[in-house]
């Protein structure tokens, strides 16, 4: 806040008043007594309740005295005295718990206020406000209500109305009528007992205007309804994403770990998140987009759990900018809905609330039969090469392409769990290029990237076609974050907008290792053998079924190789062998090229402890000056002092 401005000056006087009063209810009840002082203390009677703007509207009657002597006989309303409309704030409401035929007593500085062609005052500025009931009345009391909560009826009151605007109609004030929410005896009265318990209740089509009429706690009585832009899953925390089985990265599947959110939009283009139930598996992820993106639905009990901002939830953020403007015009507060809007001038939204279903309650009606709405923006869908000239950074982008190679990133720092995954993908347009662009490009998954067992397990077997939805480029990556999904399937509704999306037909080529070539890449390799590593070159046994390397002499037959994560004796064993070379490649003349080459070969026993004996006499000089092919191979650094390449074989999926 500016210093010394007018915002300053209320935050303060708000301040000083909230203190004067929870300092005046604290000696009340300290001193367990009403205040003595009794001069301009208004004394009055309740006889209707109902909330307004999330103001609570009482109809009171007005009385000279303190009825100390009234029996509940005497509480019969006498028209000689005056009443009065008497306005609570929701702090006030929740602190006098009120109900009909309560007496309250109002302290000053109350202020009544005369309205014209009204003939009932306001009564206005209640803060400092307490209610009073004879004991036996109490008890009375509490023995026909108990513990039960006080169902407050809510009139929900539109901007359209309260302005008066000009194309105001006879249908917008039976709308206004209709959306008046009882009491629950009287819908519990007028409405059949199998029915629906929220088929009578209020639909809205305002997020905003929901949470400020209902507050942070939650709304129960009215819905709202909004369309579903995005499903996706969030970690929960204490969540682990995936462990290590061999070399292949895995999700973890047990206990609840993610949860399932639904990025909604209003009438009005505002959004909201919705934070629904914890999932132990995300296998259903894929078919609650397919049933929910797109579809209108009902949200009720709900409570807010954080108003965020665009500085605190970039990712957020930049998926709904992704969504806007808006494809179809929006209803704008205050103003004529007939009129066309212009959407393309609106400005983006700079917060959102976070939403979170409350235990116990109906939260999320999806009408899966219902057609798509209009409102609804699907994924646009790029090809790669389109992707990498997008100028700027936190860009969502939506992609069809194939997964060559997966990678855990080694970072020996970083807990296994929170890991990045490197994913090596093509697409045609990549494949087509001449020169320029790559012909493959890394994808980063982080640990927040919530992956299904269904993805994790399908690229364990071999290369797939994977659908990125709504992933992040920016600064020359393309990253899969919160809120990216990647599913096998493309989506029944996405907009390709004229990109080549054909799939591939010819073998997948990679780029020669040259003076552009970048660590963390994959490339293709030739070159010749100029020298070799021996301190580095050793070799080992591996399981032929699981591809365990640490095998060990079976107990029974001290002559035989054992496999603890099969529990079977290893017949014919895969000998792995790795060895670092040196080679000299045309495209690097003045770089050292180190590669770490892998070869596997199947043996019977009795050959695989012969080779293991014979690699105590390995000849370096049988291998110099050979000619080296097209090896597929990953950058591990670039660097040019001293100038040296280091690259490791790996095997493409």
């Amino acid at each position: 806040l500016c210093r010394g401005g007018l915002a300053e000056r209320l935050c303060r006087l708000q301040n000083r008043e909230r203190s004067a009063i929870s300092f005046w209810r604290h000696q009340c009840i300290s001193d367990d007594k009403i205040p003595s002082d009794k001069s301009g203390v208004l004394i009055v009677r309740i006889l209707e309740l109902f909330e307004e703007c999330t103001i609570q509207v009482a109809i009171c009657q007005q009385l000279e005295q303190c009825p100390a002597t009234l029996s509940p006989e005497d509480a019969v309303i006498n028209a000689e005295e005056p009443i009065l409309k008497v306005l609570f704030t929701r702090e006030t409401a929740a602190h006098l718990k009120s109900r009909p035929q309560d007496v309250i007593h109002i302290y000053p500085p109350w202020q009544k206020l005369l309205l014209q062609n009204a003939d009932v005052p306001v009564i206005m500025n209640t803060y400092f406000s307490q209610k009073v009931l004879l004991s036996e009345h109490t008890e009375a009391r509490e023995k026909t209500y108990g513990l039960t909560k006080m169902l407050i009826r809510k009139n929900i009151i539109s901007l359209a109305q309260t302005f008066r605007l000009d194309d105001l109609d006879d249908e917008l004030h039976q709308e206004s009528s209709d959306n008046q929410v009882a009491c629950a005896p009287q819908i519990h009265s007028n409405c059949d007992s199998k029915q629906h318990p929220l088929a009578l209740s209020a639909v809205n089509d305002s997020l905003l205007e929901m949470v400020e009429s209902q507050g942070a706690v939650g709304w129960r009585e009215v819905q709202v309804r909004v369309v579903i832009q995005r499903v996706y899953c969030l970690p929960a925390r204490g969540g682990c994403r995936s462990h290590i089985q061999g070399n292949k990265p895995l999700l973890s599947n047990g206990g609840m770990f993610c949860r399932l959110c639904l990025l909604v939009q209003d009438a009005y283009g505002m959004f909201s998140e919705v934070q629904l139930q914890s999932l132990s598996s995300t296998d259903d992820i894929e078919q609650y987009c397919r049933r929910w993106e797109g579809k209108f639905c009902c949200l009720s009990g709900m409570k807010i759990l954080q108003r965020t901002t665009r500085g605190r939830a970039l990712g957020l953020f930049s998926l709904i900018d992704s969504l806007w403007p808006p494809v179809v015009p929006v209803k704008v507060p205050g103003q004529s809905q007939d009129a066309e809007m212009m959407t393309t001038n609106l400005p983006p939204p700079s917060f959102c609330y976070i939403l979170t279903v409350q235990s116990g309650e109906i939260h999320v009606e999806v009408d899966e039969e219902e057609q798509i709405s209009n409102l609804y923006q699907p994924p646009a869908v790029h090809g790669l090469k389109e992707i990498l000239r997008i100028d700027g950074c936190n860009r969502r982008c939506s992609f069809w392409a194939q997964v060559l190679y997966l990678r855990l990133q080694t970072k020996h720092s970083v807990p296994i769990d929170q890991r990045e995954i490197l994913l090596f993908v093509t697409d045609s347009t990549l494949q087509n290029v001449v020169h320029g662009i790559p012909k493959v490009v890394a994808v980063s998954v982080t640990a927040s990237c919530v992956l299904s067992m269904e993805i994790v397990e399908a690229l364990s077997v071999g290369s797939r076609l994977v659908f990125f939805k709504d992933a992040l480029w920016g600064n020359g990556r393309i990253i899969c974050v919160e809120r990216t999904v990647l599913l096998l399937q493309k989506p029944l509704l996405c907009s390709a907008a004229g990109a080549d999306l054909s799939e591939l037909t010819g073998p997948v080529r990679l780029d020669e290792l040259d003076s552009a070539t970048q660590a963390n890449s994959v490339c293709a390799l030739r070159g010749t053998v100029v020298g070799v590593n021996e301190s580095t070159a050793f070799s080992w046994p591996t399981c032929d079924r699981c591809g365990n390397g640490k095998l060990e002499l079976c107990p029974q037959d001290r002559e035989l190789l054992y496999c603890n994560q099969c529990s079977e004796v290893v017949t014919t064993p895969v000998l792995k062998m790795q060895l670092e070379v040196f080679l000299s490649c045309p495209s690097r003349s003045q770089s050292t090229v180190k590669v770490k080459v892998w070869h596997e070969i199947g043996f019977r026993l009795f050959v695989l402890l012969t080779m293991l004996l014979f690699l105590q006499t390995y000849e370096v000089q049988s291998v110099l000056g050979k000619e080296v092919g097209l090896l597929s191979c990953y950058v591990h650094s670039v660097t040019s002092h001293p100038n040296c390449v280091a690259l490791e074989e790996i095997v493409l999926l």
